[in-house]
């Protein structure tokens, strides 16, 4: 029964796959071009005033936020229907946002394919520890998770390293067209840069790109945390682990205020993504509304989404994410458990 019904969902969501070659077009414009627009003030305000180029950075990082949806639809083939086209528009927008397009491809593929298993944890997502693996660890390994998960380190660091220094390299078991794709992407990035150098300097260029990208890169990690990270989430190990499930639960609806939501490209309608990657951006909305079972998945709001800072590890019993105060108690019970053994 309850494999019929998951079917019923995904077989409700399907008719809303189709892209749209107007809208997908229409999109490119309204994003591509305020934003190179946005470039062009904001190098022209450098010589009234910094603070005035600041603003027109965050305004111009909303737009490559949105861009970057773009690149993502494109990796799920779902912006166009030719893949050629998929993959020229993702190849461009990947330049663009610091991401190899079939190097990110891959690795996302992955993540929806094992998204919120336990045991198929460690690519394209966020390091999740549960508490039992929390009080096991070494306490190097806990230094390093509580470091890795400190919002000024995801936030402020990730970016750096995830998109700028990570994305620059092949994984060791890629193929050679994906290895290909990762060096292309990474000489088209130089000859950008070099070319604004030329024209601009160097200086003008970190001044506008800098602040751009460290932006809209904390804003794309944000997204990425509170859609996974919420205090009722699904996790399973793979015996027990259902996509669809996975897909609804494990995946949250942030619902954001509506200019907020055209900037990053609806992409808070993540349970419906994640139950039908195909679906393109400008149809999750339609797809969720038209849908009546998807109206009672988790939902989070601008406000309530702060509370996801706190949840750090994963209580397999509880089914819920707990903070660090939660398994304090344990840890220390535990190591005075090891003591007494130790010493009798």
């Amino acid at each position: 029964m309850i494999e019929q019904n998951q079917k019923k969902l995904r077989k409700q969501i399907m008719p809303f796959e189709r892209s749209n070659l107007r809208a997908s077009l229409w999109q490119l414009i309204n994003t591509l071009v305020p934003f190179f627009l946005l470039w062009i003030l904001a190098y022209q305000s450098l010589s009234i005033s910094y603070l005035l180029t600041l603003v027109i950075n965050v305004i111009a990082a909303g737009f490559l936020v949105r861009t970057f949806i773009i690149f993502h639809d494109c990796c799920h083939h779902s912006f166009f229907k030719n893949r050629q086209a998929n993959k020229i528009v993702g190849m461009i927008t990947g330049v663009m946002t610091l991401f190899p397009y079939s190097q990110w491809q891959h690795d996302h593929s992955v993540h929806h394919a094992t998204s919120s298993n336990l045991d198929k944890r460690g690519t394209g997502d966020i390091w999740v520890l549960t508490v039992d693996e929390y009080m096991e660890a070494t306490p190097l390994k806990r230094l390093q998770y509580r470091l890795y998960r400190n919002p000024l380190v995801m936030f402020g660091i990730g970016p750096i390293y995830s998109f700028l220094i990570r994305n620059r390299f092949n994984r060791k078991d890629a193929r050679i067209a994906e290895k290909l794709n990762t060096y292309l992407t990474n000489l088209l990035i130089a000859i950008v840069i070099a070319l604004f150098t030329v024209t601009i300097g160097w200086e003008a260029f970190l001044l506008i790109q800098g602040p751009i990208f460290l932006i809209s890169g904390s804003l794309g990690i944000w997204l990425f945390y509170v859609q996974h990270t919420f205090e009722d989430s699904y996790f399973e190990e793979d015996e027990h682990w259902e996509y669809v499930r996975a897909a609804v639960e494990g995946s949250s609806f942030y619902k954001l205020p509506k200019i907020l939501q055209w900037l990053t490209g609806n992409i808070g309608y993540h349970h419906v993504h994640h139950l039908c990657p195909r679906v393109p951006n400008y149809k999750l909305e339609e797809a969720h509304n038209n849908t009546p079972p998807l109206h009672n998945v988790p939902t989070v709001t601008l406000a309530t989404s702060l509370s996801s800072l706190k949840f750090r590890l994963w209580d397999e019993k509880q089914k819920k994410f707990v903070g660090y105060r939660a398994v304090k108690s344990l840890v220390k019970e535990k190591s005075l458990l090891g003591r007494k053994m130790s010493e009798g």
